[in-house]
């Protein structure tokens, strides 16, 4: 697999996004920018690529906090960047209104950051001297969208297409919303003439078509009952709050739970626990699946393979 050498996919793991990097000989950008934990490193990595020259833009595919987290670091380092984030949150940007944001209600922080203005689905951007058309990807989130390059055939999938399923479709945890969106975005990639695909999350990858598949196979099964996606949301969050914080004792586990509207909206919804009988239901089943370990008092995280 051979990416044009006008871009840079910097692979971050789980907590924080992949970013994209585009340099060419009139601008260079960043589509994505990881978690805030990981601001520091972020822009040391891009200042690596880009050397003397100045970052001119940044382009947020959602604003979930592990894909906008850096925008702040960069911001004050290349303070004329250009800053680009989904039309529809455009104005909560400005206001910054955490609730609205999804930074509240998921637990998550983010330093506040600046929005020069709103990319809308249909709209061509100029990246690395290629023409990459903006298309509308809701379901994981509501107002993500995807980049595709039809010269070359690749796809910034964001989180709504990984090598092996797609991000926790967050919507369908406190409404009933997600699901049809989630698979009216597979169609919509299928239909594409994709080659390469570059996801939030994991390497980049040539198997499109199994991807896509298993993609829809995993829709079905979350659909068949909306509880197997709560159950999973609920997990990933634990788990990404555990990954920021990396060990926390086990006597603030319910507390902690307690705090975090999401977690406790679909827990409502789909399990109706107490918070001590989830703290227990969630740690066991991270436990069984190697993701956390205790050590004395203590719940640790264990990084993912």
């Amino acid at each position: 697999m051979k990416l044009p050498s006008t871009m840079h996919v910097l692979e971050r793991g789980w907590l924080s996004s992949n970013n994209i990097v585009f340099i060419d000989k009139e601008r260079s950008a960043v589509v994505d920018t990881g978690y805030v934990t990981h601001a520091e490193q972020t822009l040391a990595l891009i200042k690596g690529l880009l050397k003397n020259r100045p970052l001119d833009a940044i382009y947020n595919t959602h604003l979930h906090s592990d894909h906008c987290g850096g925008n702040r670091i960069l911001q004050e380092h290349y303070p004329k960047a250009h800053t680009a984030v989904p039309a529809a949150e455009l104005h909560r940007v400005k206001r910054w209104d955490k609730t609205t944001l999804s930074f509240d209600a998921t637990g998550q922080r983010c330093d506040p950051f600046r929005a020069d203005e709103g990319v809308q689905p249909g709209q061509t951007l100029r990246l690395g001297g290629m023409d990459w058309s903006v298309l509308f990807a809701p379901g994981h989130h509501p107002y993500s969208y995807v980049l595709f390059c039809e010269q070359h055939g690749i796809l910034i999938s964001a989180d709504a297409l990984w090598e092996k399923g797609f991000g926790v479709i967050f919507p369908a945890l406190d409404s009933y919303a997600g699901f049809p969106e989630t698979r009216d975005t597979l169609d919509m990639i299928e239909a594409l003439d994709v080659r390469i695909v570059i996801p939030g999350h994991g390497r980049p990858f040539t198997e499109v078509q199994e991807a896509i598949e298993a993609a829809h196979s995993r829709i079905r099964y979350l659909e068949a009952d909306p509880l197997r996606n709560a159950q999973n949301g609920i997990k990933v969050l634990f788990k990404f709050m555990l990954m920021d914080k990396q060990r926390i004792k086990l006597c603030d586990v319910p507390q902690i739970i307690s705090k975090i509207p999401l977690i406790q909206s679909a827990n409502r919804r789909y399990m109706n626990f107490g918070n001590i009988h989830l703290s227990h239901w969630v740690i066991t089943q991270l436990k069984r699946v190697g993701a956390v370990k205790i050590e004395g008092n203590e719940l640790v995280n264990i990084e993912p393979t």
